[in-house]
């Protein structure tokens, strides 16, 4: 599998991408390793992976808790800490093992240690590897608010390893592939259909999957780095995938979901607006609203729902000048940007979305 080349950094895979983070690491003069885990990379995936390394520096282990509710300020505090108490400085090298909780607070934890230590991702989920680890968005959540702090700095490599996906229940590969579907939706009408039949895929079949999608998002980053414009295509189902997320997450009587199941269910509603306000096709909206509801179960949101939902919006990065903006669809691979939406509407698609289960 060819590396992909982006300004400042490269996306190695497979057996190649050992050998060219060992090329690095014995090209660099590190002080010290430090190897970012949670409780499930520590015990499933790093044995495997330290089995890859080959240098004689000095590695320290630090874990974090799994699970979104973790990638806290507070968590990154502990992280600072265990550097200070182990002798990291600025010579030090981060790799963070893990998925997207992982590898958006380990960088950044390294972009803010000392002003900025080197870092490297390793993803070991199917969202960390086609979304979080590629692009240079790091940050934490405040409470259930997603990614309301962060910077955008890039790592010096990213390491992509699919045998770590044998790791996955079902519903975390689910998750992923919601990053994927949506990359198809805003750019590959083509990509989208492969997507969607999974009966006919195979593991190659998914290798060269996720190599496509980390090019589709590679292709769109290097445009747009800071989200001026065609990066926010990237946010197509998420204005409303993210409030639902924090909502769920918040909410003591609702079960959490996983962020590509709160985002497929924000592109369904998203599609139905964008038939709405920019006619998106019907044949389009229905093809969508079908192939979304064949991968994720359905999720009860009630009446008496919508408004805690809709006040969440406001926290969405998106937003200028008190708007709130969401991307929207023309047709299949023709995203529009900064598109404003009336409550109403929003009410609207919800109601769509439980029809579209029944």
């Amino acid at each position: 599998m060819n590396s992909i080349e982006t300004k400042t950094y490269s996306v190695h895979f497979s057996e190649k991408a050992y050998l060219e983070l060992n090329n690095y690491i014995n090209d660099h003069n590190f002080s010290k390793i430090f190897i970012l885990v949670d409780s499930n990379t520590h015990q499933l995936c790093l044995p495997k992976f330290m089995a890859q390394l080959e240098t004689q520096t000095a590695i320290e282990i630090i874990e974090i808790e799994a699970g979104e509710e973790h990638k806290t300020i507070d968590t990154c505090v502990g992280v600072w800490n265990a550097f200070s108490d182990l002798g990291a400085d600025r010579k030090s090298l981060l790799l963070n093992l893990g998925g997207g909780v992982v590898t958006d607070l380990g960088g950044f934890v390294a972009c803010t240690f000392k002003r900025g230590i080197k870092y490297i991702n390793i993803p070991t989920s199917l969202l960390a590897m086609v979304d979080a680890s590629v692009g240079g968005k790091t940050g934490v959540d405040l409470g259930a608010l997603k990614n309301q702090v962060g910077v955008i700095s890039s790592g010096d490599m990213v390491i992509i390893d699919t045998s770590y996906l044998d790791t996955l229940p079902q519903n975390q590969m689910k998750s992923g592939l919601a990053e994927m579907l949506k990359h198809g939706l805003i750019v590959d009408k083509d990509y989208f259909d492969k997507l969607t039949n999974l009966s006919k895929l195979t593991l190659n079949d998914l290798d060269t999957l996720i190599h496509e999608s980390v090019v589709i998002k590679k292709d769109i980053v290097t445009k747009d780095p800071f989200e001026q414009n065609e990066r926010k295509h990237l946010n197509f189902g998420h204005t409303l995938g993210h409030a639902i997320e924090s909502y769920f997450l918040s909410h003591t009587k609702k079960e959490a979901l996983l962020h590509g199941e709160a985002i497929a269910i924000g592109m369904i509603l998203e599609s139905f607006i964008s038939s709405e306000i920019l006619n998106l096709p019907k044949p389009d909206l229905e093809y969508i609203t079908q192939s979304l509801n064949n991968i994720y179960k359905p999720v009860i949101i009630k009446s008496s729902d919508y408004d805690a939902i809709i006040e969440l919006l406001k926290y969405d990065k998106k937003n200028e000048h008190g708007n709130i903006n969401f991307v929207l669809l023309e047709a299949i691979g023709k995203p529009k940007v900064d598109c404003l939406v009336d409550n109403g509407l929003i009410k609207k698609s919800f109601e769509y979305y439980t029809q579209s289960c029944k």
